[in-house]
């Protein structure tokens, strides 16, 4: 598999897993949890960008 499609791949997964972690936390009133989940969405947004990225560039 291209590195741009895994990047991609898998900077939507982290994206989701952030999201997840982040509702989670919002319905426990655990805030630890929260800011977990919208780092990890934040590097999953950033990671699919790198994807775009290398695809634009052909690696």
């Amino acid at each position: 598999m291209k590195s741009s499609i895994r990047d991609k791949a898998e900077g939507k997964f982290h994206e989701v897993k952030g999201k997840v972690k982040e509702v989670a936390g919002k319905v426990t009133d655990n805030p630890e949890l929260e800011a977990k989940g919208k780092a990890e969405k934040l590097a999953g947004k950033a990671q699919e960008k790198i994807g775009e990225v290398k695809k634009v560039l052909g690696e």
